[in-house]
Formats: C-alpha cells, sequence, structure tokens
C-alpha cells in the first residue's frame, strides 16, 4: 500500500458500513480519501476520527446524490479542481428493496438500477477520464458487488436486487477488457460479499424490521472492517497482478 500514501481515492456511499470501513482504512493508509454521500455529517464525523487518531492520510466529505449524473459530474469536477484527480475509485454505494418481479412497484426497480448500475457505470467512466486526462496508467476501480451477482437466491424480495448485481459482474468484466484494449494498466475488480453487518437489512424490509432480523440474525455476519481489508489487498496486489473477483462470505453462511 506504500505505492497509494497520498494518492487520490473516491468512495462511494462513504457515509454508513462497508464504505465508511473502507475510506477509514484508506486514510490509515495516508491516503487522500474523498468519501461523498447525500448526507455528509456521518462523513464529517468520521473525518474527525480519523484526525483524532493520527491517521497519515485525510478524509474529504463531498455532498453527492448519486441518482443524478449533474451531482455526480460536479463531484468530479470539484475533485479535479481540488485535488487534480482520481487515482482509485471504489464504487460502493447501493441499495436493495423487496420489490418482487410479479407485483413489484416501478419506482423501486428505477431506484435499484439508478444507484447500483448507472451511477457505478457513470462514476467508473469519469475515473477512468480523470486518470486517462493525467496519464495514470496504474490507477484501480474496485466495484462492491455482492454473491448474489453470481447466483439466483430462492428468495423473491431479492430478485431485482440480484439482476442488478449480475450487471456489476458484467460490467466489471467488460471494463477489464475495454481497459485491456485501451493497453493501459489500470485494473478492474469486484468485491462480492454475502451477509454484512449494515443498515442494509434494515433499509431492505423498512417495513417489517423482525423479518430484517431473521434473515440477517441467522450467524456471525462480516463486518465491514472485513470488505474493507479485501479492498486494501486488492489495491496492495503487485501492479502486473489483475485480481477480477474477490468473494467473501461468513464461514456460516448457506448461499
Amino acid at each position: 500500500m506504500e505505492r497509494w500514501r497520498g494518492r487520490v481515492a473516491l468512495v462511494t456511499g462513504a457515509s454508513v458500513g462497508i464504505g465508511a470501513a473502507v475510506a477509514r482504512e484508506l486514510v490509515r493508509h495516508g491516503m487522500k480519501v474523498v468519501g461523498c454521500a447525500r448526507n455528509v455529517d456521518k462523513i464529517k464525523e468520521l473525518a474527525a476520527e480519523c484526525k483524532k487518531a493520527g491517521y497519515t492520510g485525510v478524509l474529504v466529505p463531498i455532498k453527492c446524490d448519486l441518482t443524478k449524473e449533474e451531482e455526480i459530474l460536479s463531484m468530479f469536477a470539484a475533485i479535479k479542481a481540488q485535488h487534480k484527480g482520481v487515482d482509485v475509485c471504489i464504487n460502493n454505494a447501493g441499495l436493495g428493496n423487496s420489490d418482487h418481479l410479479l407485483n413489484g412497484k416501478t419506482s423501486g426497480w428505477r431506484t435499484m438500477l439508478d444507484l447500483n448500475v448507472l451511477a457505478l457505470s457513470i462514476c467508473t467512466r469519469e475515473a477512468y477520464q480523470s486518470m486517462k486526462e493525467r496519464n495514470v496508467d496504474d490507477g484501480h476501480i474496485i466495484h462492491i458487488n455482492s454473491v448474489l451477482g453470481h447466483f439466483v437466491p430462492p428468495y423473491s424480495d431479492f430478485h431485482f436486487y440480484t439482476a442488478t448485481k449480475y450487471a456489476v459482474t458484467a460490467l466489471t468484466e467488460g471494463l477489464r477488457q475495454e481497459l485491456r484494449e485501451a493497453k493501459t494498466h489500470i485494473r478492474a475488480t469486484c468485491i462480492s460479499p454475502g451477509m454484512v453487518d449494515t443498515e442494509f437489512g434494515t433499509q431492505l424490509y423498512s417495513d417489517d424490521p423482525s423479518k430484517a432480523a431473521a434473515m440477517f440474525g441467522q450467524h456471525q455476519n462480516l463486518s465491514g472492517l472485513d470488505i474493507a481489508g479485501a479492498v486494501v489487498y486488492t489495491l496492495g496486489a503487485p501492479p502486473h497482478v489483475q485480481i477480477g473477483d474477490i468473494m467473501i462470505r461468513p464461514v456460516e453462511q448457506q448461499l
């Protein structure tokens, strides 16, 4: 990780959960981390915690609604003006809701597509262009995917969400191929966690907290720090090593 010290990483969805854990770890390793979310108050608190802990990096909060392309473009313009550009892009932001295929709301499907697929793709495009215009040949783009990007579970609540994560799997491999065709050494990786202790479950079942507890309380889940460790491992790999995907589950998880 020494070669990343002082360089700029964008972490989307950095206010809570996996994003907050990833942002903290990259700051601990000396990176300048731009953390974005719609509500930046928690990122500001995390930035203060990192500073108090004496970490050598810095966390820079920035407000951005990733479902709005104009806000993403404004964010990248601000990063360019203030920090020259992005060297690492961690596409972490995502959400799920329980709209089924047979009777789900179009608005629910659209929200998942807007954040899980389109925002990820826009951030990827803008991060690559930022690297390209500065002749950065060793950058890294990491998508926080899901084990559900690799199989369809027998739970109707997850079917449309699973489709968005299958898209992330395809987009990561497509990105790897396009980067290779562009003759750049910028790398593309996705990290596919199983159950993680985050706010995902309570958001998915916001109308029925007991269902979230039953689904996500079966065993010891992963922590955000576990996923942050996978990100650090990926970034720390030698520049000639392409890590395509890391699938990481709790030991007791069945699927």
